[in-house]
């Protein structure tokens, strides 16, 4: 276990400019824009007036200000959509997690051979298996809190700046938000998903792993390209077997559940993309996060998602061989 607490602090230190620097400048960028934004229109009377022109109801309100047109039910229903839905303001920070571990994983063991370093690490008392496990829970683990922890403050930072603002117009949200059981809770459904998150993305990390412990030059070239090239095999041997009038392969099932599977799984929410009319609908409160969390979980009756599970299992497996004697720069 200490052995697994200093690899995981080596991985962290080695990496901290994607896990930690590559979110919170991300976050930052939002929060003064997003920030500017809202100054800009509150200092210059564009946002909420004494002279707007909007509907409440479905009937127009001409020459009012925005405080005066929001009956008290319209001003509850903008406070449950606040708390329910604020954390979702940081989601474009969450565009960064896929890319970085990505990255991560094509260098995670290839670095340590082509720089010779790998001799310095086999010289000590560490196993290939815990380093390559550290290397899983950092990319499964380890980024995607810090991402969620980054992305929690970006849009609490937003959400601030937005209540402020509006209580420039006479809008208090402070109150009743603060007071909703949800804001405090939207961060907790994000943590509770990272189960579900990891059990998706185990066959990308294990691919990545496994190409970054194999290949000698070009990782990103065999990690993409292959997959790639063997989709497009699939689908021209699908068509030639469909104009001689034999059974095809269906390539467009196998690119849809292995080759998507071991290149997307790193991107979060990946499951939600087949959810269809499972997936909640928008009402009054925004999007409820609590039944997005329980189609999360609903996913691990699939059985694609536990093929996929052994899959990069074995794929790890293989990662873990292959560094025992693979040490060439």
């Amino acid at each position: 276990m200490n052995t697994m607490k200093w690899l995981l602090r080596r991985e962290f230190w080695e990496h901290k400019g994607g896990f930690v620097w590559a979110p919170l400048i991300a976050a930052l960028i939002m929060v003064v824009l997003v920030g500017g934004v809202l100054g800009y229109g509150v200092a210059s009377g564009k946002m909420g007036g004494d002279s707007i022109s909007i509907q409440v109801d479905g009937e127009e309100v001409h020459n009012t200000s925005l405080a005066k047109a929001l009956t008290a039910e319209k001003r509850a229903e903008v406070a449950n959509v606040a708390a329910n839905n604020y954390i979702a303001v940081g989601a474009p920070i969450f565009v960064v997690l896929p890319v970085v571990a990505f990255f991560y994983c094509l260098a995670a063991l290839y670095d340590d051979r082509r720089d010779r370093s790998i001799l310095f690490w086999k010289s000590l008392p560490i196993s290939d298996t815990d380093t390559v496990l550290s290397k899983l829970v950092t990319v499964l683990v380890v980024a995607p809190l810090i991402t969620i922890g980054m992305a929690t403050a970006a849009a609490l930072a937003i959400w601030f700046l937005g209540a402020l603002g509006a209580s420039q117009l006479g809008i208090s949200l402070f109150g009743p938000v603060l007071t909703n059981v949800n804001f405090y809770l939207a961060p907790l459904y994000l943590v509770a998903m990272l189960p579900v998150y990891i059990l998706w993305a185990l066959p990308t990390a294990g691919w990545l792993l496994l190409v970054s412990s194999w290949a000698k030059s070009k990782v990103f070239l065999w990690a993409v390209g292959v997959p790639l090239m063997a989709a497009v095999l699939l689908k021209w041997l699908d068509y030639l077997l469909g104009m001689t009038g034999g059974v095809t392969i269906n390539a467009d099932w196998i690119i849809n559940n292995v080759l998507e599977a071991i290149l997307l799984g790193l991107v979060p929410g990946t499951w939600f993309m087949e959810a269809g009319s499972a997936l909640p609908q928008p009402g009054a409160n925004g999007v409820p996060l609590l039944p997005m969390l329980t189609y999360s979980w609903s996913t691990l009756a699939k059985p694609e998602l536990w093929a996929g599970v052994v899959a990069g299992v074995a794929m790890i497996a293989g990662a873990i061989r292959l560094r025992r004697w693979r040490d060439e720069g």
